[in-house]
């Protein structure tokens, strides 16, 4: 039989990434059972490369190294070699990247690890060029040695150490959970306001966003968290910092001007040239984040870029069917050289601008306004980035402002339809639940908040698209990525929180209880599948699921918001809705993790907010009514309510026991109990911080009592 090391067998993946992979010349294998065996076997190393479609240096890595004939030979004959992509098997690249972060302080990708047969790292780094460079040592020659040393029995003896040391480190990091200590309790709500002043601490206010220098990320996890610490306090510097950091990211190359949509971050500190690829997570995130900013201010910009954002994942990340495409690649092909060169779809010189604009003055108006340049900022061009006001123009061109932004707004669509004709970036078409589920909320939150119900569509359709090809009825269990027809890898932690957050923002939005029954079937295989009830604590991957050096937990935001920040705070959200003791669950994980909370809070924003959720509790708000009547829906749409939890049911307790069927519930839970619509008229209940209102028609009464400085006193 032949081995599966002696041949790439990449042509037999889906996943975009891989099969990018799968014409090099080394034999690369897919993270499986056969190519773990084959380095048990061989009694060789494993060389892990992980990395992603839409990833720059993942790409020149290929380009100088993994399609030459010399390296593919001396890695084939010295080593296993295994490509796994980040995004179909984040639990691998937990466990390596944490690893290549204790060992070096920083990471990245391309990742390279080489491993033990037995999967335990003991070399690790990131992007290497073939030849040694500027203090670097070149891959070719790194292999060599790594394979000398494997065959020296003292060198062999040294890197075997070494590799059980870095793998217990990362158990340590990633598994691990504190003793429990006898009268704990949860972490209060001051977690929320420590990262918001921690926030603060760190707050660019010059250029907005955090860090004093690039690069810049846009970290919406920490956003949610300064709005609701704002809420809370009324500190007018969280709200300020905010502002700013959406200002920065709206305003500048992180946000594509012509046509839609976020990139992935900025290699500087004032946010002008971006990293260009596209993920499908940062164009769900960032836009929730502004939907919150948008409520808090009614700045209409956050309004209309949240509207140009979902309108550009609508066209260019969508599957006909619904479901949302991962990434769009950072490199497209130059027309001018035939070369993929990373941004050069988005980027633009005068000249450009000139020849596609008829009018001289329009041509003007967009170079000025969104500063191309002929020095350019990036290699030579422009990537836009929107620096001068639109009175100032109107006073430099003597024209009507009106006229100013009309002019602009044709150029723009002028300028998208010429880059249509350009050559494209690749698109990664795999669907993966849980980056779903985020978009999903996003959709459903975009509904509630700019009432226009083709959000609703858009999240209603991702969500059954996801349901119908990922979700198995019969047994009751979620898998992560759909391609083609093929479907692969047992769903993780983030993909059912994830899921299950966007499945409860669809009832929300659409009353429907189908959708929240699945949002509790989700958060019941939570319980069954990643909660650890000896160590109170959620891990990321299943407990059916397959056995690694070690089972990762994932805490920290990192481009994605926590997976256990996300499950935690959806689980108490869901608690009110069965007689699932969700909500133990959600507290014993806090409680589990306060020490790290409490020292440091600014990276676990999402886990600070569900302790603020666990503390104050939802707002918690009982529509008892066929449908919302519209001027309820306006009202709320405009405010922003923290921990808001629309409650819908039928206006009667006879509806109600059809809805009770569907979830499987005897008793209707607390949220609806005794809550049918009053006078055969749509009726509001309304609860904050576990006080009640008196049932009410007027919204906004029920608006003014939320904003009460004290509900229990409220005058009903």
């Amino acid at each position: 039989m032949d081995q599966p090391t002696e041949r790439n067998r990449l042509d037999e993946e889906e996943s975009p990434y891989l099969r990018q992979h799968a014409d090099n010349p080394v034999n690369w294998q897919p993270w499986d059972e056969q190519a773990l065996e084959a380095a048990r076997d061989r009694d060789v190393p494993i060389f892990l490369s992980i990395g992603y479609s839409a990833c720059h240096w993942c790409h020149v890595m290929e380009d100088e190294s993994f399609a030459d004939g010399n390296v593919a030979e001396v890695v084939n004959e010295n080593f296993v070699p295994i490509k796994v992509d980040r995004e179909e098997r984040p639990d691998v690249d937990s466990i390596y990247m944490t690893v290549c972060q204790l060992v070096s302080g920083r990471g990245g990708w391309p990742l390279s690890a080489w491993l033990t047969p037995e999967g335990k790292p003991f070399f690790v780094g990131t992007y290497f060029p073939r030849e040694a460079k500027r203090g670097q040592p070149g891959f070719l020659d790194l292999c060599r040695r790594i394979s000398d040393s494997w065959d020296s029995p003292d060198d062999r003896a040294e890197m075997e150490h070494r590799a059980d040391q870095w793998t217990s480190a990362a158990r340590d990091r990633l598994e691990e959970t504190p003793d429990a200590v006898r009268g704990s309790a949860p972490p209060t709500s001051e977690v929320l306001e420590r990262a918001a002043e921690a926030a603060l601490r760190t707050a660019d206010r010059q250029h907005g966003g955090f860090g004093s220098s690039g690069p810049k990320f846009p970290q919406p996890s920490r956003l949610q968290v300064l709005a609701r610490a704002y809420d809370r306090t009324g500190r007018e510097a969280f709200r300020e910092v905010l502002c700013e950091s959406l200002d920065a990211m709206v305003a500048g190359g992180l946000y594509d001007h012509v046509g839609g949509g976020f990139h992935r971050y900025c290699v500087d500190r004032d946010w002008t040239v971006p990293h260009f690829e596209k993920m499908l997570y940062d164009n769900a995130e960032i836009p929730r984040a502004l939907l919150t900013g948008y409520q808090l201010t009614g700045d209409e910009r956050y309004a209309e870029v949240v509207r140009e954002t979902l309108e550009f994942v609508e066209r260019e990340l969508t599957h006909p069917d619904g479901g949302f495409f991962s990434t769009l690649d950072a490199q497209s092909e130059d027309p001018k050289t035939g070369e993929h060169e990373e941004g050069v779809f988005y980027v633009w010189t005068p000249a450009e601008v000139h020849d596609v604009l008829d009018d001289e003055t329009d041509a003007e108006l967009f170079c000025a306004r969104y500063d191309v340049t002929e020095s350019g900022n990036f290699e030579g061009t422009s990537q836009p980035n929107r620096i001068r006001p639109i009175d100032a123009l109107a006073e430099e061109y003597d024209l009507a402002e009106a006229a100013v932004e009309q002019r602009l707004e044709d150029a723009r669509d002028a300028l998208f339809d010429a880059r249509a004709e350009r050559p494209r970036p690749n698109r990664d078409e795999k669907v993966l639940a849980g980056w779903n589920g985020l978009l999903i909320t996003t959709c459903a939150e975009a509904a509630l908040c700019l009432g226009d119900d083709a959000y609703t569509e858009q999240a209603v359709d991702a969500l059954e698209f996801v349901r119908e090809r990922l979700w198995d009825d019969d047994a009751n269990r979620l898998s992560r990525r759909y391609k083609d027809g093929d479907v692969k890898v047992d769903g993780y932690l983030e993909d059912y929180a994830f899921l299950a957050r966007g499945a409860l923002a669809c009832y929300e939005a659409t009353g429907e209880v189908e959708y929240l029954a699945f949002a509790l079937e989700l958060g019941r295989v939570i319980e069954v599948e990643f909660w650890d009830a000896d160590r109170e604590t959620l891990y990321f991957t299943p407990e059916s699921g397959e056995s690694l050096v070690t089972r990762p937990q994932e805490l920290s935001d990192q481009s994605t918001p926590s997976a256990t920040g996300v499950a935690v705070e959806t689980l108490l959200s869901l608690d009110g809705f069965t007689s699932d003791d969700f909500e133990s669950i959600a507290s014993a994980v806090l409680e589990t993790h306060a020490n790290r909370l409490e020292s440091n809070a600014f990276e676990h924003a999402t886990l600070c907010l569900a302790a603020d959720r666990l503390e104050a509790g939802p707002v918690e708000i009982t529509v008892a009514a066929e449908s919302p009547p519209e001027p309820w829906q306006d009202a709320f749409a405009t405010r922003y309510v923290s921990g808001r939890l629309f409650a819908h049911r039928p206006p009667t307790d006879d509806g109600l026991e059809a809805w009770l069927g569907e979830l499987g519930l005897e008793d209707a839970p607390p949220i609806w109990a005794g809550r049918e619509a009053r006078d055969g008229e749509p009726t509001l209940y309304v609860c904050r911080g576990r006080t009640c209102s008196a049932p009410t028609h007027d919204v906004e009464t029920a608006l003014e009592w939320l904003e009460g400085d004290d509900p229990a006193d409220a005058p009903f």
